[in-house]
């Protein structure tokens, strides 16, 4: 009898381990996460148009964060660093914007394809702590709105062709 009793002692032992040593169901599977909106500041098309009203009083600024925006462009190793300051023309208007801005028109034509144009990220790869700073006045000097205007453009005609 004793040895019925262990027997059945054993046998109901695994079987508990064989029940709790199972592997635990699978977690209900998650739904896609929603795709990341793209950055407006990678442009598909084959050229780019960015209107900035900036201050009038910090355009000076400004145009100080543009030539170290030049710098860290000509500095980069990266080759897609290199084709957008190829492609990247900054022109100031001579009428003044909404406010007295001044209006600078960032023209990138061609675009670098998939790279982008975040002044930010540019200034910090190449400056790091003081590309921050950079960014910092860089941004102080926008005026309302920031930007009046982000154009993806995709050529119609060449009318020199």
């Amino acid at each position: 009898m004793f040895r019925r009793i262990a027997i059945g002692l054993v046998a109901g032992v695994l079987s508990a381990t064989s029940v709790f040593a199972q592997t635990p169901p699978a977690a209900p599977a998650q739904p896609p996460a929603a795709a990341a909106a793209p950055s407006p500041f990678v442009f598909p098309g084959d050229a780019g148009v960015i209107l900035n009203f900036v201050k009038a009083d910090k355009a000076a600024d400004f145009e100080t964060v543009l030539g170290k925006l030049k710098e860290a462009l000509a500095k980069s190793e990266k080759p897609e660093r290199k084709a957008q300051a190829a492609g990247w023309k900054v022109f100031k208007a001579s009428e003044p914007g909404p406010s007295g801005a001044v209006i600078y028109v960032f023209v990138m034509d061609p675009v670098a394809k998939g790279a982008e144009y975040k002044v930010g990220d540019i200034l910090v790869e190449a400056f790091g702590a003081e590309g921050q700073t950079l960014y910092k006045t860089y941004s102080e000097a926008y005026g309302t709105p920031a930007i009046g205007a982000l154009l993806h453009l995709t050529n119609v005609v060449s009318l020199g062709k």
